[in-house]
């Protein structure tokens, strides 16, 4: 297969896995109730200051409407809090709360494990190519998005 062909293959069948593998890690008693976007938007929200919906709309490429829909659902199932700012009450910032932060753990780990098992199969000279060629992709990415 050429070059070309078989990076197609790779590129799709990795994104397709890695969205499964992550729904898969996902479904655990505890955290039954969240979805990938879900769990995104927790990701985007962070353990930092909490912060104020542009922001976050910002980090996952969607419209603060967008993302209003989905911290509703979230506040609902009691992984984010919001409060209106102190300083101008236009303003509304999201934090996550103990629940949120337990979610947002337990993802950090699934994708800790993952770069974990890469990394332990390649030697530094393919770390250093495969780190260079994914900085090629996500500059690709971001240049088309």
């Amino acid at each position: 297969m050429e070059h070309s062909g078989k990076i197609n293959e790779v590129l799709v069948t990795l994104f397709n896995d890695v969205l499964d593998l992550e729904e898969k890690a996902l479904i655990t008693e505890e955290f039954h109730d969240l979805s990938i976007h879900d769990m995104h938007v927790i990701e985007a929200i962070g353990l930092e200051e909490p912060k104020n919906m542009s922001t976050a709309a910002r980090v996952l490429s969607v419209t603060v409407g967008t993302l209003t829909i989905a911290v509703n659902s979230l506040v609902k199932k009691e992984y984010v809090d919001r409060v209106r700012s102190n300083k101008d009450r236009r303003v509304v910032l999201i934090s996550l709360t103990e629940k949120g932060r337990r979610a947002f753990a337990h993802h950090r780990q699934f994708h800790e494990n993952m770069v974990g098992a890469i990394m332990e199969r390649l030697n530094e000279q393919e770390l250093e190519v495969l780190v260079k060629a994914l900085g090629h992709l996500e500059k690709y990415f971001r240049s088309v998005v």
